[in-house]
């Protein structure tokens, strides 16, 4: 008689397999997906655990960074999944493990040191483009497929805009001490994107040398060093290198170099193939039922409430209310119209089409794409409708990726006219019109 063996399945969806390994709060897992057979790893963590030690909005952040950027250079976050007591992120499998255990074995040959340090400028380019700061760059944290191609990991760190204070910085310190920007070991305000370049500074300094360029058995005497900028260069290190290393290690943040700058760089673009270097994977359609976040609640037959006083907060530039509230609503461009749901929904639909715009709308949301790729990638916007009163809704848009100013231009000079039959008042606007 055939021995049965019992499959461990994941929402009759994916088949787990053996342990990758696990941290303090989360375990990973491969698994096989049962339609397709891709492997996939898939992230476990527990609801109580995670509530317990207070880090909801960290796991809000980092599927929210990772929905946002994606990249051949950045591990793909392909769903989120949950049950009453875990969260599960099933992730892009990547088979070669961390950079850090080749590092660990000695310091790696320059070109295959450029090719690395290639792919994780473009990686970390197009976060900064989404005003996303990583803030946790290492070794550990960069992962390698079975072609070598190097793929970031480990957004739990990360920052988005909002974060930012009145001062236009950030203030958490955090990060590993010997990757992280002098900036933020004192503690003040530092702006993210530029410490990541300090850290990619430091991890270019890794890969070739096989050590660190600060590094002391007392932290505080590390500390010194990094505050004044002090390290020697192994004599294999070339001319060149030696030259962009030190203008990544500047302590004065003003002064590091850029990653405009970088790219120009005369080491930075030896064997470098610009047309295919930048190319940026198009986001695939928006998340389905599966992909919830684990703490929403399950799409409403009717538009989301809308509070009152969330509703002056976020119309009014002249009474802000917003810090007083907990639950801080990511800014976005508002208006306020009489008209029901589905009739401000159609309008929005058709301006859309009518633009060429490629369009999904589920529930009370519309994304509106743009599938024209750019630099910054191509332009993704959502509208949701929100209900104040039965006579009241609220329409809120946001762009999830692309330029900033492509999507200014579209929403003023295309979009906001031809919505004007159904607008009661923008946010901001001082004179409401009167029905």
């Amino acid at each position: 008689m055939e021995k049965q063996t019992t499959r461990s399945l994941l929402f009759g969806k994916y088949e787990l397999g053996r342990l990758l390994g696990q941290g303090t709060f989360a375990k990973v897992y491969y698994a096989k997906h049962l339609k397709t057979g891709e492997g996939v790893a898939i992230k476990a963590l527990s609801k109580d655990q995670i509530k317990k030690e207070g880090l909801i909005n960290q796991i809000k952040r980092e599927i929210s960074v990772m929905r946002l950027v994606r990249h051949p250079n950045i591990v793909q976050l392909k769903e989120v999944l949950a049950t009453k007591t875990k969260i599960y992120f099933v992730m892009e499998y990547v088979k070669g493990g961390e950079l850090f255990a080749k590092v660990a074995k000695g310091r790696l040959k320059e070109e295959a040191v450029r090719s690395y340090f290639q792919q994780l400028i473009s990686a970390i380019d197009l976060c900064h483009s989404r005003g996303i700061a990583h803030r946790d760059l290492k070794p550990e944290n960069l992962l390698l497929d079975e072609h070598e191609n190097l793929k970031v990991s480990d957004f739990g760190l990360s920052a988005l805009p909002e974060q930012l204070r009145q001062d236009g910085l950030l203030h958490t310190q955090c990060g590993t001490p010997a990757y992280v920007a002098p900036e933020v070991l004192r503690k003040k305000g530092y702006d993210g994107a530029k410490a990541d370049i300090w850290s990619c500074g430091v991890i270019l300094y890794v890969l070739l040398a096989g050590f660190l360029p600060f590094q002391d058995e007392n932290i505080m005497t590390m500390y010194r060093k990094v505050f004044k900028g002090e390290f020697e260069f192994p004599p294999w290190f070339s001319t060149e290198a030696k030259t962009l290393i030190s203008k990544l290690l500047v302590t004065d943040p003003e002064k590091r170099i850029t990653i405009g700058e970088i790219v120009e760089n005369s080491w930075f673009k030896k064997g470098l193939s610009r047309p295919n270097f930048w190319t940026i994977e198009p986001p695939e359609q928006e998340p389905e039922e599966t992909e919830k976040l684990p703490f929403e609640t399950e799409e409403p037959d009717k538009p989301a409430f809308f509070n009152a006083f969330e509703l002056i907060s976020s119309m009014s530039l002249g009474f802000d209310l917003s810090n007083l509230f907990e639950n801080k609503r990511k800014s976005g461009t508002m208006f306020t119209s009489k008209h029901g749901a589905s009739s401000i929904l159609r309008k929005l639909e058709t301006i859309a089409k009518g633009l060429g715009f490629c369009v999904k709308r589920k529930g009370f949301k519309v994304w509106i794409n743009k599938e024209k790729e750019g630099r910054k990638g191509p332009l993704h916007v959502k509208a949701e409708v929100f209900e104040v009163a039965p006579s009241l809704a609220v329409v809120e848009f946001s762009k999830s990726s692309g330029d900033t100013l492509e999507y200014a231009e579209f929403f003023e000079r295309q979009v906001r006219p031809g919505l004007g039959d159904i607008v009661w008042t923008w946010q901001g606007d001082e004179a409401h019109a009167v029905a």
